[in-house]
C-alpha cells in the first residue's frame, strides 16, 4: 500500500528547496546591477585598412610603403548588466567591473556622455595630425578648426585652411589674426586669402556678423596656430571615443610620410594621448589595453610615462613595455629597439 502522505511530504519538500534557487536563477537573469564592466577591447593597426578604407588615408602627397602594424588599443565597455553576467564577468579575471557613476555620471545623460567621448576622439585626430606636421618641421599658420554652421564664415572657409591674410595684411598667427579682426565692426566686409588643402589658394570675401562677447566683427570660426601641410590626412575609424589613440596615430602619420618602417618587423602596439606640441598624456585601462595588444600578437608595446606604474602591474611575457613622453621620444625608442639598443622602459 502506498503511503500517499510521505510522497506529498517529500514533493512539498523538493518545492519549498527548489523555490530559492528558482528566486535566485530569476535574480541572476533579471536584476540589473549598477555597475560597468571594463576589459580587453579591439585593437586597430593604423597602417592597415577598416570597413575598406585605409585607416590613416593620405592624399595629396607620396605616401612611402609602409608594413606591419602600429596598432592603437582600446577598452571594451558594457553597460546594463544583469547580476549574472556580472558575476560570470567578474570570476572570468578578464573583466573589471567599476561603480556606474564613474563611466556615466548621474548630471549627464549616456547620450551627453557618448558624445563627448565622439568629440575628444575627433579632437585627438586633430592634435595626431598637428603632432606628426610639427615632427616632420612643416611651417606653421593660422589655421581654422571649426566653422560655426550659422556663421558669416560657412560656405566660405573650411576646416583645415590656412589663412594668410586679413584685406592683404599677412597674419602670421592667431594673435596677429584676432588684432586685425579687432579694427573692424559688424556689418564690414573683409577678404581672407586661404590655402585649401589639394587645393590651389582661394580668397573669400566676408560680411563679418555680431556676437555678444565682443564689439568688433564676428568671423564664426575657431582657429589655432599649427603645423600645416598642403595635403589632406583623414582618420577612417567610426565609433571609437576618447582621446587615447593619438599617439599611434601620429606615428602613422609620420611612418607613411617617411622613408622605412617605424616597427623594423615588430609587431608595436600602444596608447597615449597626443598634444599638438606631440607631449604624450596618460590614459586609463592600459592594462586591458596591454591584453589585448598581447592577445592580437603584440611583441612591443608603447606606454605613456603616466601610466608606468599600472602598466608594470600588467605586463605581459614576451611583449617589451616601453615607456614614451613625446612623439619623438617614441620614433627614438622604436629606433633604438631596431639598433639592439635600450629603450626607455616603464
Amino acid at each position: 500500500m502506498v503511503n500517499l502522505g510521505g510522497v506529498n511530504r517529500r514533493i512539498l519538500t523538493l518545492v519549498v528547496a527548489l523555490v530559492p534557487i528558482v528566486v535566485f536563477g530569476a535574480l541572476l537573469a533579471v536584476v540589473t546591477v549598477p555597475f560597468v564592466s571594463l576589459g580587453p577591447g579591439p585593437t586597430f593597426n593604423t597602417l592597415g585598412e577598416y570597413d575598406g578604407k585605409q585607416v590613416v588615408a593620405i592624399e595629396g602627397t607620396e605616401v612611402k610603403p609602409t608594413s606591419g602594424h602600429l596598432n592603437m588599443t582600446t577598452v571594451s565597455q558594457r553597460d546594463g548588466l544583469t547580476l549574472g553576467q556580472a558575476l560570470t564577468m567578474y570570476l572570468s579575471g578578464r573583466e573589471q567591473l567599476v561603480p556606474r557613476d564613474l563611466v556615466y555620471p548621474p548630471e549627464k545623460s549616456r547620450d551627453d556622455v557618448d558624445k563627448a567621448n565622439k568629440e575628444e576622439f575627433k579632437n585627438s585626430e586633430d592634435t595626431a595630425e598637428y603632432a606628426a606636421l610639427g615632427f616632420l618641421d612643416y611651417p606653421r599658420a593660422v589655421t581654422v578648426e571649426t566653422v560655426n554652421d550659422d556663421g558669416p564664415s560657412k560656405g566660405k572657409l573650411s576646416s583645415g585652411d590656412a589663412i594668410d591674410a586679413v584685406n592683404g595684411t599677412p597674419v602670421a598667427d592667431v594673435e596677429a589674426f584676432t588684432s586685425l579682426l579687432k579694427k573692424t565692426k559688424p556689418g564690414d566686409q573683409v577678404v581672407v586669402d586661404f590655402r585649401r588643402k589639394n587645393e590651389a589658394p582661394g580668397t573669400a570675401t566676408i560680411t563679418l556678423g555680431s556676437n555678444d562677447d565682443r564689439d568688433y566683427g564676428y568671423v564664426g570660426v575657431g582657429v589655432r596656430d599649427a603645423p600645416w601641410a598642403p595635403f589632406s590626412i583623414d582618420f577612417n575609424l567610426a565609433n571609437i571615443g576618447g582621446p587615447s589613440a593619438g599617439l599611434m596615430f601620429s606615428l602613422a602619420v609620420v611612418d607613411k610620410l617617411t622613408t622605412g618602417d617605424l616597427n623594423h618587423g615588430e609587431f608595436v602596439a600602444g596608447t597615449g594621448t597626443i598634444g599638438g606640441d606631440g607631449k604624450v598624456g596618460g590614459i586609463g585601462g592600459i592594462t586591458h589595453k596591454m591584453l589585448a595588444a598581447k592577445e592580437a600578437g603584440a611583441t612591443v608595446f608603447l606606454a605613456p610615462a603616466e601610466n608606468c606604474d599600472e602598466a608594470r602591474s600588467g605586463a605581459q611575457d614576451g611583449m617589451e613595455l616601453v615607456k614614451v613622453e613625446t612623439l619623438a621620444g617614441a620614433v627614438d625608442a622604436l629606433n633604438t629597439l631596431s639598433a639592439g639598443g635600450e629603450p626607455p622602459r616603464c
